[in-house]
């Protein structure tokens, strides 16, 4: 299936570097002339569109990562044609507000981890057509509406925030006087380790969280710090401003 994407910024980027991880060939995708897509045809061989109705013409499915305020003004009036899958990562916005046509509409939440083929990739509807593509860069995880998809793409924004909490750990462990990559890592590598654990195993998450947290623990006397701190509350307030703005 032969890819365009319009709007080649960071997260393009990341998706791009994850589809040549995996092995698909450059000449099969075709990227919009803005943005970082001309240095990426350059360092990588894709092909470099000369406008947007291009993409649309030459492809079979068409990614729009543009701003979300942009993203429908992009697609109006291009040459969609029934048959066609258009992705959209762009956060905010409903399928209702994309005009294509017959085209296929689909909405998608990558995040940059996609580049290291490990991105858990929101997915709405889920096209089997366009599985082999986000597998490529992850999981594709499957919602049932776009009320829950909407609800979902927060945890895109707390990957930024998982992100900001292994720097604060990291930063705190080298001022202890650990090398400062070797803290980078061992603090990485924790949250990968809580996170499978949470993914893997079939405990709730409650009593995985209860078996690490004796009484006079180590762990129980930081996250009762942390409690009395707010630092739950304060979190799950993040995730409803995101939330609301998204609505928008």
């Amino acid at each position: 299936m032969k890819l365009g994407i319009i709007g080649v910024g960071h997260l393009a980027v990341s998706i791009l570097q994850g589809l040549l991880r995996a092995g698909y060939a450059p000449g099969d995708i075709i990227l919009s002339p803005r943005g970082k897509g001309p240095q990426m045809a350059r360092d990588h061989g894709f092909a470099l569109a000369e406008g947007n109705a291009q993409i649309v013409q030459e492809c079979a499915a068409i990614l729009v990562a543009v701003r979300p305020d942009e993203a429908p003004q992009v697609v109006r009036g291009l040459p969609w044609r029934a048959g066609q899958i258009m992705l959209s990562a762009c956060a905010g916005v409903p399928l209702a507000e994309f005009d294509v046509g017959n085209a296929r509409k689909m909405r998608i939440m990558p995040i940059t981890a996609a580049k290291l083929g490990a991105s858990p990739t929101l997915v709405y509807p889920d096209l089997p057509a366009a599985r082999p593509l986000l597998e490529a860069i992850g999981v594709p995880v499957s919602l049932r509406s776009e009320a829950e998809f909407e609800a979902a793409t927060v945890s895109a924004a707390m990957y930024g925030w998982a992100q900001a909490l292994i720097r604060t750990g990291a930063d705190w462990t080298a001022a202890q006087g650990m090398d400062a990559n070797d803290a980078r890592q061992l603090v990485a590598r924790t949250f990968t380790a809580a996170g499978r654990m949470i993914a893997e195993e079939d405990a709730t998450m409650d009593n995985i969280l209860a078996s690490l947290c004796t009484p006079g623990g180590i762990t129980r006397a930081g996250l009762d710090h942390l409690e009395a701190q707010g630092a739950p509350a304060a979190w799950q307030g993040a995730c409803d401003t995101v939330l609301a703005r998204l609505k928008g």
